[in-house]
């Protein structure tokens, strides 16, 4: 299995729109998060709240590498990956405080929204429940034969659970166009990789099923896109499903109830002065010319107004109905199929 990683000192090979793209993609995911650890804390958000802070390279990477109609799923960690796909930031902050203006009207939260029109399919609170459901997308997919890819994500925890690899099997089996990205963050809730994983690259955890894979600089937004065309190239030429490792870090707790004792304060702030995703492409731009501080104190200001309006759009939307608990329970009023034919012979077989 390959192993790839992205050249340190290398000249990138990109162009300043897209740098200034990625730079403002991932300021939105961190300010978002900062906003809703505002809004938790003042008991606005209820239940568990899971902030991306420090891991919005992965999610920016793939889905500059993804294409109209290619969907996405993960698990409860989700707000970078729903802003990154293009939800409307008034529509997710609604649904984190339980208001009928959210993507699921208030009935979700924070684990639990959905936008068919962006593709994006959860936010599950199992540990490695949407697993089996990204393969299942991606067999759907296939089934239909349009060419889409599913970018599956799920974490260094979850890498240990059974199902995953009962997914592993029959996406190989099946050639599936499934991207299996394991958000590797070096912390399963309060535990750290190495004490609970026998094998240190994760990555290789496909390789009893002939699934390639490669490990990712998770704090490098071009590495990842780099990392997800070769993906996403794999799986559209019908190759079957690959693994993507990305070495990534969250500067906040597990939740936000979490005080992350398992952990120095010196070690999260290395993290922080030495690999931090944004601040890496907020150089760029100034060393390449790409961009003035001017234009970025521009963009920090446009993306802090979007961000406070989605705030105040949440704390203005009603909360729902009481009724509201009764709808999206069942399927009603859908078109009856047509009857299925079958000849004599059928019938009395």
């Amino acid at each position: 299995m390959a192993t790839r990683k992205s050249a340190a000192g290398a000249k990138p090979n990109v162009s300043a729109d897209a740098l200034k793209s990625y730079y403002r993609d991932m300021l939105l995911i961190r300010r978002f998060e900062e906003k809703a650890g505002q809004l938790y804390g003042m008991g606005l958000i209820g239940g568990f709240c899971h902030l991306y802070i420090g891991q919005e390279a992965v999610v920016v990477g793939l889905e500059a590498a993804a294409e109209e109609g290619d969907k996405r799923i993960t698990t409860y960690r989700d707000h970078g990956h729903m802003l990154a796909c293009g939800m409307n930031p008034d529509g997710v902050m609604a649904e984190l405080t339980g208001r009928e203006g959210g993507y699921s009207k208030g009935k979700g939260g924070s684990m639990h929204m959905f936008s068919k029109e962006k593709h994006f399919y959860g936010g599950h609170g199992i540990v490695g429940a949407n697993v089996p459901l990204g393969a299942g997308l991606a067999f759907a997919d296939k089934y239909l034969g349009n060419d889409r890819v599913t970018f599956t994500y799920f974490g260094d925890g979850a890498a240990n659970q059974g199902q995953v690899y009962e997914t592993f099997n029959m996406a190989a089996l099946w050639h599936l166009p499934v991207i299996f990205v394991i958000e590797n963050n070096q912390y399963a809730m309060g535990t750290a990789q190495k004490r609970s994983t026998s094998t240190p690259d994760l990555y290789t955890r496909g390789e009893a099923f002939g699934i390639p894979g490669e490990v990712v600089d998770g704090m490098d937004v071009l590495a990842v896109k780099a990392a997800g065309d070769k993906a996403v190239a794999h799986c559209r030429s019908g190759k079957g499903p690959y693994i993507l490792e990305i070495k990534t870090y969250r500067y906040r707790g597990h939740s936000m109830s979490d005080p992350a004792k398992y952990r120095t304060r010196e070690e999260v702030q290395k993290m922080r002065e030495e690999k931090d995703a944004i601040e890496r492409v907020r150089q760029m731009l100034l060393d390449e010319d790409h961009a003035s501080e001017d234009d970025l104190k521009a963009i920090d200001k446009e993306i802090k107004e979007i961000v406070n309006q989605s705030a105040e759009f949440a704390k203005e939307s009603p909360e729902p109905a009481v009724e509201e608990l009764y709808s999206d329970i069942y399927a009603e009023d859908l078109p009856q199929g047509e009857a299925i034919e079958t000849s004599d012979e059928t019938e009395d077989a």
